[in-house]
């Protein structure tokens, strides 16, 4: 299986800042609204609305790899810095930030509204335009186990599809009501009985298969097989370490064989029924020549009680049960709400 990635370009994501939870573009090294450093371990995620970057010098930036966190002063410094930007300390101490992992995307959504003061804003902005507190994060559809970011905004409780699940609840109660429970009882004579038996004749056919997946049986004949190859393709958004993230299109190539065949199988050539108003079932009992069989027997069992007018028709389990129907004898049924049989005392 070949596969192949190719790279759609950079966009820039973004980070909560713990201290206001304010949201911060992720090249951003402080809080721009109450300046409190980028955490080393704070976690970036993708905004729904994040295009890929043109300006050729941010997509350079981009693509240098994991920010270098100082050892000495914990300050954020790009993958190819050599001492720290903030106090001189070399930076080979320092400690890289995680990269390569999947980025969590947010949900695409026109407008956000401030918990704050209620201003409507559009979803680009990190704070709000009428009184500057920080706007909540789009609801981050998880992909790949990637965690919600901490103080995040929760996530809305989900009635629509929750009422759904009720009602498909409540379906499947009301057919069990209707189905499988007793609405009511009558006082029934039986006025019929019914039997039919079926036994099919067999002879070993050779039988044809088209275009089936997978690897034709062992036994299997007269055997032609093909490939067929697809490619299919997912877009993944790459964590860079550094406030970045890489758009990437990976594809590889899916092959299915494809297989037609002979089989020699028993194959029905014949079905003798015998049937009945009695209550004594009996088979056919039909000649095999050389080469052939007699499948598997099947049975089917009727009876038939009238009530007021009405007919009702009941299957009993087996065949021992069928013959304590006398025609004549008198029965209580069950009844459920559809004027279904689902007992006999």
């Amino acid at each position: 299986m070949s596969t192949s990635r190719q790279s759609k370009g950079f966009i820039e994501l973004e980070w909560l800042c713990p201290n206001c939870n304010s949201r911060n573009r992720g090249a951003v090294k402080t809080c721009e609204r109450c300046g409190a450093p980028q955490p080393p371990g704070v976690q970036f995620y993708a905004p729904a609305e994040a295009k890929l970057i043109q300006d050729e010098n941010a997509a350079r930036l981009a693509g240098l790899g994991p920010d270098i966190h100082c050892a000495f002063c914990g300050t954020r410094n790009p993958a190819n810095a050599t001492i720290c930007s903030q106090c001189g300390a070399d930076l080979k101490e320092g400690k890289a930030r995680q990269a390569g992992g999947e980025v969590a995307r947010a949900e695409a959504i026109a407008q956000l509204t401030c918990t704050n003061c209620g201003e409507v804003n559009p979803s680009t902005r990190t704070m709000c335009a009428k009184c500057g507190a920080p706007l909540p994060r789009t609801a981050a559809a998880e992909r790949r186990g990637a965690a919600a970011p901490p103080g995040a905004a929760r996530r809305k409780f989900p009635w629509l599809a929750l009422g759904g699940a009720f009602a498909c609840l409540a379906v499947v109660l009301l057919g069990l009501y209707l189905f499988l429970f007793p609405s009511k009882t009558v006082t029934a004579t039986v006025s019929d009985v019914y039997w039919q038996t079926s036994v099919p004749l067999q002879e070993i056919l050779a039988v044809r298969y088209s275009n089936e997946a997978g690897s034709p049986p062992a036994e299997a004949y007269d055997v032609s097989c093909h490939n067929e190859t697809e490619q299919s393709c997912v877009e993944k958004t790459i964590d860079k370490g550094n406030g970045y993230a890489e758009v990437v299109q990976e594809c590889h190539d899916e092959t299915t064989q494809y297989c037609s065949y002979t089989l020699d199988e028993w194959t029905t050539i014949q079905t003798y029924t015998l049937d009945g108003h009695d209550l004594t079932p009996r088979y056919a009992s039909p000649p095999a020549a050389s080469g052939q069989r007699l499948g598997s027997a099947s049975l089917t069992l009727t009876v038939y009680f009238t009530s007021g007018g009405e007919t009702y028709a009941y299957t009993p389990g087996d065949l021992s049960a069928f013959r304590q129907f006398t025609p004549g004898s008198v029965w209580t049924l069950e009844l459920n709400a559809l004027g279904g049989v689902i007992g006999v005392k």
